[in-house]
């Protein structure tokens, strides 16, 4: 099952396995690729990468339930300010993979980073913790909306079955792993498609807005910052929702080698998406309380849907079809640039082999994507979805704080490395202070979910030692192994 890193091997097949070298090679040493070896080719144009990021981070919330800053900030103008300001840190964030992206031209996102600052076990412990439970329980949640909201307009006077949510949800991730399976090329096309959609989904709520503006409909905004008091946890909560509602903007660089002209399109579709991204979520919000109070905003299920019945009549029933559109494409981005993830660490040694290997005519990583249909479809049907994710919410951002404390560590260790794109030091220190923050936070104060969490994430410091590290293994464990 797990294997020590291997040299490159032609399987009997119809896959041929990617590179496997044991370990990242030097970006220095400008190794010409093997003749006849297969590989992930350069699909991703500046246009497509684009639409990973700005597909991947928009999903349902901004459109059903942007209250969690709200309630935690207690005022319009203060929810309104954690917005933009949570949006200027992930441009922080996402600068500083740009950085990692162009000088570490290795997909697989934060796993290989990990891996090439700080070594084989915490790289391992991230993508065994993404593989068997994060991964598979984001993607169910999130295609539980598209299933929920794709079927809205036919149960309009009445609860939708939860049987037939999670059927066409079932239905909606199969459609998402053949696709992804069968071609890259369709996929991003798709995935622009997806993101045309959401950006038409927001302007429809912002249009109305500023007319709304124009009218002189500001009677929400007077005195803006007044309100109900936050507590002294509420503010940082509030960020925590912020940064988790911008999150996405790193899977770019889970496909780092099959961007073209990695050096110049990463940084630039990393800074065209998160300015985008700012910009819509900002205003969206203004939009949204040009016609709802805030109280009226706490109380609401679906705030777009809220929002358009009062604005646009029945034209409000297309909300729920965008919505849908939206989650569809998040789940699309983020399967597409997570399948890289287990690539790469299965061409380091880290995952089962058959992970690492990469369909002959189609040219997709087919094993790694089709790894996550099965995991997900036990989540969906068997799993305590909502709290899995509460439980290992804070790994998400444990990892990315330390991937880009190894940004700075990397400019230590590795001066020599080339860095065509360069963020200044004060960047990662404040963005890697950030996580860690919301890190310790979140130990403070949800410490019984946040120490399940912490205690499933250290499984994998035993799965290391047992899977990779031990060699002695004795004959009918290899066999279990399928070895």
């Amino acid at each position: 099952m797990f294997r020590k890193a291997a040299v490159t091997t032609v399987s009997n097949g119809g896959y041929l396995q990617g590179q496997a070298n044991g370990k990242l090679p030097s970006m220095e040493s400008g190794e010409p690729a093997q003749e006849g070896k297969v590989v992930l080719k350069k699909k991703v144009t500046l246009l497509r990468g684009i639409s990973i990021i700005i597909g991947t981070i928009i999903g349902a919330g901004i459109f059903i339930s942007p209250k969690g800053i709200l309630k935690n900030t207690g005022s319009v103008g203060m929810s309104l300010t954690v917005w933009t300001v949570c949006g200027i840190l992930s441009l922080f964030g996402a600068l500083c993979y740009a950085e990692l992206g162009t000088c570490i031209k290795k997909s697989g996102g934060h796993y290989t980073y990990i891996l090439e600052a700080f070594g084989p076990l915490p790289a391992f412990v991230r993508v065994w913790v993404e593989l068997l439970i994060i991964r598979p329980a984001a993607t169910a949640v999130i295609s539980l909306a598209f299933g929920r909201y794709i079927l809205e307009p036919f149960f309009m006077q009445c609860e939708i079955p939860e049987l037939a949510i999670k059927l066409i949800t079932a239905v909606g991730i199969t459609l998402v792993m053949v696709l992804n399976s069968t071609s890259v090329s369709w996929s991003a096309r798709i995935q622009i498609f997806l993101t045309f959609c959401k950006l038409v989904a927001i302007l429809i709520i912002i249009v109305p807005g500023v007319i709304q503006l124009i009218k002189g409909e500001t009677q929400h905004f007077k005195n803006a910052f007044a309100g109900n008091d936050a507590s002294v946890m509420g503010l940082p909560l509030a960020f925590y929702s912020g940064m988790y509602a911008y999150s996405g903007w790193f899977y770019l660089n889970f496909v780092t080698e099959e961007v073209e002209n990695p050096e110049k399109n990463i940084p630039l579709a990393i800074c065209i998406s998160m300015i985008t991204v700012t910009v819509g979520y900002v205003l969206t919000n203004v939009a949204y309380f040009t016609t709802i109070s805030a109280g009226e905003l706490l109380l609401s299920k679906a705030v777009a849907v809220t929002f358009a019945e009062r604005l646009m009549g029945d034209f409000s029933l297309a909300v729920p079809i965008f919505v849908a559109l939206s989650c569809f494409g998040s789940m699309n981005g983020g399967v597409f640039a997570v399948s890289r993830m287990f690539f790469v660490a299965s061409r380091e040694g880290h995952l089962p082999e058959i992970l690492s290997m990469i369909h002959v005519r189609k040219h997709t990583p087919l094993p790694a994507v089709i790894v996550l249909h099965p995991l997900t479809m036990i989540m969906l049907f068997n799993g305590d979805l909502y709290s899995l994710l509460n439980f290992l919410s804070f790994a998400r951002w444990l990892f990315i704080g330390l991937v880009v404390a190894g940004l700075i560590y990397l400019r230590y260790k590795r001066p020599d490395m080339p860095r065509p794109f360069k963020v200044p030091l004060f960047i990662p220190a404040l963005f890697s202070f950030t996580c860690l923050f919301m890190v310790a936070l979140s130990l403070y104060s949800d410490p019984v979910n946040t120490g399940i969490g912490f205690a499933i994430t250290l499984t994998g410091v035993p799965a290391y030692y047992l899977f990779i590290v031990w060699d002695n293994k004795p004959k009918w464990f290899r066999k279990l192994l399928g070895k």
